[in-house]
């Protein structure tokens, strides 16, 4: 048994009611972006990957934070990556407008950092493993505000919503002893938030494109 928050005091699969729960914001999130996309007819097959990961984000977080087991960590952590080097991908092509031999360069190199982020100590209860996320994340941001993008602030507020989020994930072992759930569950709630923002970004440029 994986035991990384403060809200696990046992082996059970019910030993993180909250931290399994509100895995639920994923699929809110995945289910508002559906809507959104239907409404504005911008549902291309991009579109549908990022809902289509959005929803096994959720899968595999509720699976880790049961079962607690390393292939659960793994069904955890894959969806995550696979999301980000998704949005990555899209963000570069449409947001940006890069050749797919540049964009799949940049995403390699991406990827090849938060995978070698696993070796760095768990700073933070871990949340050092995020640090390239924000970095590009925020970079993205600057980026889609400077060029005045359609729906130009919503990458910074999806900035806004991961430092938030980092921050609870960050704090969840520390606040332990005078709150005993933790709040690794608000991680999960503000993330769902963050999912939904990055594709409701990538949503809006595939309608603006279209009209």
């Amino acid at each position: 048994m994986l035991d990384f928050y403060c809200e696990r005091c046992g082996p059970g699969l019910w030993a993180e009611p909250l931290n399994a729960t509100s895995n639920v914001a994923f699929l809110v999130a995945a289910l508002a972006a559906w809507r959104l996309a239907r409404r504005l007819r911008s549902m291309t097959p991009g579109v549908l990957v990022l809902i289509g990961l959005a929803t096994a984000v959720g899968i595999g977080s509720a699976l880790f934070h049961t079962f607690a087991t390393p292939w659960a960590n793994v069904a955890d952590l894959a969806p995550i990556l696979a999301f980000q080097l998704a949005f990555l991908w899209l963000y570069l092509r449409r947001g940006v407008g890069l050749h797919a031999g540049m964009s799949a360069a940049l995403i390699a190199v991406y990827a090849a950092i938060c995978v070698g982020m696993l070796a760095v100590p768990p700073y933070f209860n871990g949340s050092i493993l995020y640090a390239p996320t924000l970095l590009a994340l925020a970079g993205l941001a600057c980026y889609h505000l400077r060029t005045g993008q359609t729906g130009r602030w919503t990458l910074a507020a999806a900035v806004g919503v991961f430092c938030g989020s980092l921050t609870f994930r960050s704090i969840d072992k520390w606040i332990c002893p005078s709150f005993p759930y933790g709040t690794h569950f608000v991680w999960h709630l503000l993330n769902g938030v963050l999912l939904y923002l990055a594709m409701r970004t990538i949503i809006l440029k595939v309608h603006a494109e279209a009209s």
